[in-house]
């Protein structure tokens, strides 16, 4: 009996050690665990059963697998619960500095919902917005209805199906190389600011690895975006990676900041796999280069789209 009780314990404990060795290695994945290692915020929480269970049942082994396993995930994923001490980078005052407003929206091969991301568009008055599966017929309604009174500029690659992107801007903008790997593309530009300073923004949107196939094309996609280094940069769009994923993680080491996980709110949903089946996950982000401050940074709500639009506003160096 005790050694069956023994089992059961480790079948509880061992699959969580396994998650959190993946997680903390630099383990670049193959499908499924790409798709998989987005749900580790879930596994952090559900991986302290094991360490319950080991303990009640006097498992100290297991207990102490248990808990280097809590510890670990509780590492990877706490601190986007909290905000950052000092939300502007270099020790400068969120308060003071010129600003940079950015709307990101994934569009659902153009269905998304063209009144209410003008209403977004009214409502938080963003300098820039980056779409993502922008197609002609969506680009041509989003005309009609005014986004270009609302931000005149734009470097617009709509294109049918889910490869197209945009980005707009109330500012000059000047249209840079776009990112194209398989039938995702990723709209680029540079941004003039009134004070004279050019922020480079892409409209991020790499393939989604639903499947084996699709994985290189992904990493390819994230790698390519450019590193964040001295220049003001803002990645804006839908990664279909969270922070949990390498190339994620190589990006912030690179010089960028998540607005989401500055201010504290790094577990807000913003897509739900399957049709809503599975839990929400957090692919949809707003990154910036190290120099700049996060000021502010929300989850928005959208008709007719699988995603939620991200905002941020940025302060600029």
């Amino acid at each position: 009996m005790r050694t069956l009780v023994s089992v059961l314990v480790w079948l509880v404990v061992a699959p969580f050690a396994v998650w959190a060795a993946l997680r903390v290695s630099p383990y670049d994945g193959l499908w499924p665990w790409v798709p998989i290692v987005a749900f580790t915020p879930y596994a952090a929480a559900a991986s302290v059963l094991g360490l319950v269970l080991a303990g009640a049942l006097r498992r100290w082994v297991a207990g102490a697998v248990a808990l280097v396993t809590v510890a670990a995930l509780a590492l990877a994923v706490l601190p986007r619960w909290f905000a950052d001490g000092e939300p502007v980078a270099g020790g400068g005052s969120v308060a003071g500095g010129r600003t940079l407003r950015v709307l990101a929206a994934n569009l659902m091969v153009g269905s998304a919902d063209t009144a209410g991301l003008m209403d977004l568009v009214a409502r938080l008055r963003p300098d820039v917005l980056t779409l993502q599966e922008l197609t002609p017929k969506a680009a041509a309604a989003l005309d009609r209805a005014g986004l270009r009174k609302a931000l005149p500029q734009a470097v617009v690659r709509a294109l049918p199906g889910v490869g197209g992107s945009g980005v707009y801007s109330r500012y000059p903008l000047t249209a840079g190389p776009a990112i194209q790997f398989g039938a995702f593309g990723q709209a680029r530009a540079v941004v003039t600011d009134p004070g004279g300073t050019k922020i480079e923004v892409v409209s991020v949107h790499p393939c989604a690895p639903k499947y084996e196939g699709r994985t290189p094309c992904w990493q390819q996609g994230l790698v390519a975006l450019p590193r964040g280094g001295g220049a003001a940069r803002v990645l804006a769009g839908d990664f279909n990676a969270t922070l949990d994923h390498v190339p994620m993680r190589d990006l912030l080491a690179a010089g960028y900041r998540d607005a989401a996980d500055v201010t504290g709110r790094g577990f807000t949903a913003t897509y739900w796999p399957s049709g809503g089946r599975a839990p929400g996950v957090v692919i949809d982000h707003v990154l910036a280069s190290a120099g700049m401050g996060v000021r502010a940074f929300s989850v928005e709500s959208l008709a007719k789209t699988d995603h939620r639009p991200v905002f941020a506003e940025l302060t600029l160096p």
